[in-house]
């Protein structure tokens, strides 16, 4: 029931079509009901019933199951076209299928509001698991940078006479990377916000795609030898996208592959134009995902199992969630020969640089 929502309708939108549906298989029953008889057309204004009671709130089902039950004695039982019954099989068989009608109704209404309680105490129980996650994550993510922070400066100040300029330099350097790892959190979590709210509103303007990844490539700071390759495309036009996130998006994507692939893993990225999108690929040579994964890498807090420490498993949700902000798509495959790759296709507006001096 998912699919129609038709509980969200108005409710005289409800009774509307409630009336409607059981008139409509009415007409189709009476045209028939020379084959199958008046006692299978109540079979069938039952199920109609039962259909409306899925479908709509209690009061519009409840006028269906009257109407059929008005339907079926004036229009089917014998005689036709008049409220009287002669059989007494007949008068019992029309008070049973009135009562049923109507408990039939009562209990689909009561069966549904118990699931949909239930469904609710679920997503309850979901949405505490998410803040438990959360919370157990951001604790370690925010409390080791801090912990870095505060220790370095108090080492600065207590033995501020017996350190050397490089352990000096050292300690700075401690205090820059963990500023850097707090930032990165903060951020993640104001972006994650910002989606969750619905208020993200893409400020598209004219973007070198190459100029960009390389900016952000420069802002990384790569580890354990890792190596990013990136070789500028000459032939890309300019892209009208909104810069901000697209910024974003690729730093989440790079620093993903740096902190999660082996010592001296290759990544490369890559940036093409095709059918007025711009595709861009980020890959790697490490381990790849395990099949079975790939569908959830992009959920909220979702971190493979026996994965490093670190990261809130925030990133790749809010590079999804920054993707189909500007109407464009996010896919996992891993590669042929070792690795992963992610492809991001945006639909955008393209100039090349003449024309848009001309513009």
């Amino acid at each position: 029931m998912k699919l129609f929502n038709t509980r969200k309708y108005p409710l005289s939108t409800q009774y509307i079509i409630s009336i409607v549906l059981v008139l409509f298989v009415s007409v189709a029953c009476f045209y028939t009901s020379n084959i199958i008889g008046y006692r299978v057309v109540a079979l069938i204004l039952l199920m109609t019933v039962s259909f409306v009671a899925m479908l709509f709130e209690i009061l519009p089902v409840l006028i269906a199951a009257i109407l059929s039950a008005i339907i079926w004695n004036f229009f089917f039982i014998p005689p036709i076209f008049t409220f009287h019954i002669h059989n007494a099989e007949d008068v019992l068989m029309f008070l049973l299928y009135f009562f049923i009608a109507l408990v039939n109704a009562v209990l689909t209404f009561k069966i549904r509001e118990a699931e949909k309680k239930a469904r609710d105490k679920e997503e309850k129980e979901n949405t505490i698991k998410l803040y438990n996650t959360l919370l157990n994550s951001l604790s370690h993510e925010l409390r080791t940078p801090i912990s870095t922070i505060l220790g370095a400066v108090d080492t600065l100040k207590e033995e501020k006479d017996k350190l050397t300029p490089k352990h000096e330099t050292e300690l700075l350097s401690e205090i820059d990377k963990a500023s850097i790892r707090l930032n990165r959190q903060v951020e993640n979590l104001l972006s994650m916000s910002r989606l969750e709210s619905g208020m993200l509103k893409p400020k598209r303007d004219w973007c070198d795609v190459n100029e960009l990844i390389n900016a952000c490539i420069h802002k990384l700071d790569p580890v354990n030898d890792h190596a990013i390759v990136f070789v500028p495309n000459e032939q890309l036009p300019l892209f009208k996208l909104d810069t901000g996130l697209l910024d974003q998006i690729m730093h989440n994507l790079i620093h993903n592959a740096i902190q999660y692939t082996p010592a001296g893993s290759i990544i490369t990225v890559s940036a093409l134009h095709a059918m007025d999108k711009c595709l861009i690929m980020v890959s790697d040579n490490g381990n790849g995902f395990p099949e079975k994964e790939i569908p959830l890498v992009f959920e909220k807090f979702y971190r493979m199992p026996n994965s490093k420490t670190g990261g809130s498993g925030l990133g790749l949700s809010i590079v999804k969630g920054f993707v189909e902000a500007m109407s464009g798509a996010i896919t996992l495959k891993n590669n042929v020969d070792a690795g992963a790759v992610f492809t991001v296709e945006i639909p955008a507006e393209t100039s090349f640089l003449n024309n848009l001096k001309n513009e």
